[in-house]
């Protein structure tokens, strides 16, 4: 027996200490819900771990962007289903001013509704916001340009291919009515003739690629008559960009036209002729069929981020669960373990007390 060194208490003591610490960092990682609390838990671990939470937070703002974007779709729709429903309501006045049996007093009392109805339409158009952004004034479409004055890029589809050297070509005139007429419409793209369609409505001119894109040019009625050449800057900028992913690029571009009376065709609309109530008949035909394009585009968008949120739901998923793999607890291991080294401690702390009163029993040799 040894009164100086007690090996047995320095052992029991030793064990005991590891024991209490294995304890504390159980203790810690059942608290946390977390099996990596420190680095020095499991260092590659920890920095995979960091990596996989920042990408899930990506994920979920983007997942909440993408939703956003439904929202501000769904805005633009409902406004745009408000306009239509307003044109057909004109396309019927001017349906019905066209009849025989109207009266001048009549087409003028049907012309004042016309002239309020279009108010209204430039009101929606001016009004409809989204967190303060306009959405039908033009701010959010593709903007092109031309170099020469009186040429002006209307729209142009977001697959409309971009980054090309395109001029435009056409015969400008005025006819007896004061009213811009456009024919021998040509497009050239790097300096080859196009093979898409093209379509002339008076000032307008739709080209159509072999793709199924569109580009549409108008000509002011501030062009001299006679020959127009013109180049197109078409660059795929504008609308409104909706970041749906964790990374650079990793977003998709809301196109929204500009909703005016120019645009569809309503400019100067007239029903207080019989002739007058007949083109405005042809006017509000072409102003339902462009509002019809708008809302079948928007229609689009919006399978389309309804897709993109199912995605990011499922890839959030996925990557929580690997993150879960590799940092969340497995609480009923723990426990298994923590009860484990309850007993450990306490018989070490049994242990260590016993070893202790060794050199007590040493002092009944000197008696």
């Amino acid at each position: 027996m040894k009164v100086n060194s007690n090996i047995q208490a320095m052992v029991a003591g030793g064990v005991l200490r590891g024991n209490e610490a294995r304890q504390a960092e159980s203790t810690r990682k059942m608290s946390s819900g977390y099996k990596l609390n420190k680095a020095k838990d499991n260092p590659a671990g920890m920095a995979i771990s960091n990596r996989m939470r920042a990408q899930i937070q990506s994920l979920n703002r983007a997942n909440q962007n993408a939703t956003n974007a439904v929202n501000v779709i769904e805005t633009a729709e409902g406004a745009l289903g408000e306009i239509q429903d307003i044109v057909q309501r004109m396309s019927e006045l001017s349906i019905k001013a066209a009849n025989g049996t109207m009266t001048s007093e009549d087409r003028e009392a049907i012309q004042s509704e016309m002239k309020q109805l279009t108010s209204e339409i430039q009101r929606i158009a001016r009004d409809t916001e989204y967190n303060g952004q306009s959405l039908l004034n033009g701010d959010q479409k593709l903007k092109g340009y031309a170099d020469t004055l009186g040429v002006e890029v209307i729209d142009y589809d977001p697959d409309f291919p971009t980054g090309k050297e395109y001029k435009i070509s056409f015969d400008k005139s005025t006819d007896a009515d004061g009213n811009t007429v456009v024919t021998n419409a040509m497009l050239q793209v790097d300096g080859v003739d196009t093979t898409g369609r093209i379509d002339i409505v008076d000032d307008r001119i739709t080209i159509t690629n072999a793709d199924g894109s569109k580009i549409t040019v108008k000509a002011d009625s501030s062009l001299p008559d006679g020959a127009v050449e013109s180049n197109l800057e078409i660059n795929g900028v504008g609308g409104m960009k909706i970041q749906v992913g964790s990374a650079e690029g990793q977003e998709i571009n809301i196109v929204i036209p500009e909703i005016s009376l120019d645009n569809l065709s309503l400019t100067g609309i007239d029903v207080r002729t019989e002739e007058g109530a007949e083109k405005a008949i042809e006017q509000t035909k072409a102003a339902l069929a462009f509002i019809s394009a708008a809302r079948s585009r928007l229609g689009a968008y919006e399978n389309r981020f309804e897709n993109t949120i199912s995605n990011l739901d499922v890839a959030e998923e996925n990557l929580t669960q690997s993150f879960s793999t590799i940092k969340d607890v497995d609480m009923a291991e723990e426990m298994v373990e923590y009860t484990t080294l309850q007993v450990l401690v306490q018989a070490g702390t049994s242990m260590l007390s016993q070893a202790n009163e060794q050199p007590q029993q040493a002092l009944q040799l000197l008696q």
